[in-house]
This record gives C-alpha cells, sequence and structure tokens, in this order.
C-alpha cells in the first residue's frame, strides 16, 4: 500500500476543549503512528483572523493549542507541525488560486450562504459585515491543501464541501495550465464520537457548553457536576442512551468499564456516584498530558522553537513546489 499523505488544520481561536480531544485530537495522534500516513498538522492562524478580531485571543489560542498537541505525545519527529503564518508561499499560493477560483463557486459556500441568510432574515443588506476574508475562506483552504499535495483531509461532515471546493480549484488549474496539483479527498469518519457538552447540546464553543480540556482538577469536577442529568433518583433505572454522562463515559472507557457502568445505570446508580466516577476516569487520563502542558505553557520558546522547525521541513516542499506553480502560469524568470 502506497504512503498516503494526511493533512490536519486547527483553527486559533479558542482553548481545546474534550470534544476536540476525542473528536479530532486524540484519533489524529493516533493516525500520525500508521507507517501508512505521511502526517502535516497546522495552526490555521490566518483562518482564525476570519473569525477572530482580538489579537491577544489569537496569539494565546495559537500558543495553547500548539501545547496541547505537543502535551498529548504528537511526535513531531515523524509528522510536521507548523504555523501557518510562518509558509508565506500559502498566502501567495491563495492569491493564484483566487485566479481560477469561480465566483459562482464560492457563492454556494455554506458559511457565505448563512451569513447572507441570517441579515436577509433581519431585514439587513445580505453583505452586511460579510468580509472577503469570510467570502473567499475555501481558497485558503485550497491553498493549504494543495500545497503540500495532500491525499486525506479528515473532517466533519459540515467540512466535505470544503474539500470538493479544493479539488474543484484544482481540477480547474490543472486544466488551465499544467497537472500540478493532486485531487485530494475528504476523509470522513462516522466511528468518531461527536461529544455532547453541559446542557445536551452538540459541545461547542458557540453554545458555551465546554469543559475545557486541560483544566485543573477542581475545575474539571466542577464541570462534570454540572452536566445536565434528568431528576430520576436513586434507584431508579436510567437510559443510556440520552444520558450525556454515559456518551461521555464511552469516549473515555474501555469495553468492560462501558458494559459496567451500562449495568450500574440500569440499576439505577445515583447521579452524584456517575458523575463522581466519570470525573475520576477523566482525570486520570489526562493527569499526565496536564502536567506536561502546563510545563510547555510555561515555556512559550520552546513551542516555538518546535514550530519553526516544523516550518523548515514543510518549507523544504513548499519553495519548490511554488517555483513550478510560479512558471505554470508565467511568471518566470526573463533571462
Amino acid at each position: 500500500m502506497s504512503v498516503r499523505r494526511v493533512l490536519t488544520g486547527i483553527t486559533t481561536t479558542g482553548t481545546p476543549h474534550l470534544g476536540n480531544y476525542v473528536g479530532a485530537i486524540r484519533p489524529a495522534i493516533a493516525a500520525a503512528k500508521s507507517e501508512d500516513n505521511e502526517s502535516f498538522f497546522f495552526l490555521a492562524d490566518y483562518h482564525a483572523l476570519i473569525k477572530c478580531s482580538d489579537p491577544q485571543l489569537v496569539a494565546r489560542s495559537a500558543l495553547e493549542i500548539a501545547a496541547t498537541w505537543l502535551a498529548l505525545g504528537l511526535d513531531t519527529s515523524r509528522a510536521v507541525f507548523y504555523r501557518q503564518s510562518d509558509i508565506p508561499e500559502i498566502a501567495e499560493l491563495t492569491w493564484i488560486l483566487n485566479c481560477s477560483a469561480a465566483k459562482g463557486l464560492m457563492n454556494r459556500a455554506h458559511a457565505y450562504k448563512a451569513a447572507v441568510q441570517a441579515n436577509e432574515d433581519n431585514g439587513d443588506d445580505p453583505d452586511l459585515a460579510v468580509t472577503m476574508g469570510l467570502f473567499s475562506y475555501p481558497v485558503l483552504m485550497a491553498a493549504d491543501i494543495l500545497m503540500f499535495r495532500a491525499h486525506d483531509i479528515p473532517v466533519g461532515r459540515d467540512q466535505i464541501q470544503h474539500v470538493e471546493m479544493a479539488r474543484d480549484i484544482a481540477q480547474r488549474f490543472n486544466h488551465n495550465y499544467e497537472e500540478l496539483f493532486v485531487l485530494p479527498e475528504a476523509r470522513v469518519d462516522d466511528d468518531i464520537a461527536v461529544l455532547q457538552g453541559l446542557d445536551g447540546r452538540k459541545m461547542s464553543k458557540s453554545y458555551n457548553n465546554t469543559i475545557p480540556l486541560f483544566d485543573s482538577e477542581k475545575r474539571l469536577k466542577k464541570s462534570v457536576n454540572k452536566i445536565k442529568t434528568n431528576l430520576l433518583e436513586p434507584g431508579d433505572p436510567k437510559d443510556t442512551a440520552d444520558s450525556t454522562v454515559f456518551q461521555l463515559w464511552c469516549a473515555f472507557a474501555d469495553k468492560a468499564a462501558i458494559a459496567s457502568m451500562q449495568q450500574a445505570f440500569a440499576d439505577g446508580i445515583a447521579w452524584g456516584e456517575a458523575k463522581k466516577q466519570l470525573f475520576e476516569l477523566i482525570n486520570e487520563e489526562l493527569r499526565g498530558p496536564r502536567e506536561e502542558y502546563e510545563r510547555l505553557m510555561a515555556d512559550p520558546g520552546h513551542i516555538q522553537s518546535v514550530l519553526l522547525r516544523g516550518a523548515e521541513r514543510a518549507r523544504e516542499q513548499s519553495v519548490p513546489f511554488m517555483a513550478k506553480v510560479r512558471a505554470a502560469v508565467g511568471i518566470r524568470p526573463m533571462a
């Protein structure tokens, strides 16, 4: 089997939470250990500017997210780990791709359509507060992917459209100029859990219902105790199907522990006891990484050096590849 290049971007607009860990970080780090994969991971700080105008938040988030991946065991001797803004060729490629991307394609982007619809629903101008960053976001994402000729892009279902747009843009360039770009494929793993948050909805910063990944033990316990439950008393059988407590348990427990908790629900375990056991389970898995995260956060210079080494490795590919792209569109030495 040939090696597949896998590329994952992490937008730097917030503090990582348990949903990020279970749904993206943990499986990505595991996949990066496979000999069948060549993994690229990057901090998407240019993308962050689309959503966030607070420079302190963007900078802090980049530091926290880098520390998180390193603390959880990302092997940067194997995987290429870099910051998007440290690769100047990405911005250059974005412009060249903008000149191949059809506006009609951008008009169909989900994020842009949602913003326009929200404005129209409010009786406002359709493009009120819509920036060119939001509108052309899929082109920047295409540049991220196409620069490194990635084969597989792990995404949630809501991001499949962007990978398809990258394919469309690549095909148009390959047809008009030269066949330089690999056509990427979206890789969706339906076995990866989408965690519920404190209120029972999908865990998301948008809902303010997250459990931060590296909170202190005290704050983690407090968050677990806040998880919404029903009013069933101790001794009353409880349904696992709609229980956030049980869903979180399944995301951290092995098969034997899941079966044991399932039986405990049937036997009417008290919610307080179930949450106590859940806290202990999560805390045990995160205890070691939390200590490493705190050490890394106290040494931002080390994190910077790791990212710069990753950028050097990434640019070993982006610099010569951009020379080919420039030549293909006619930007060449004159003599």
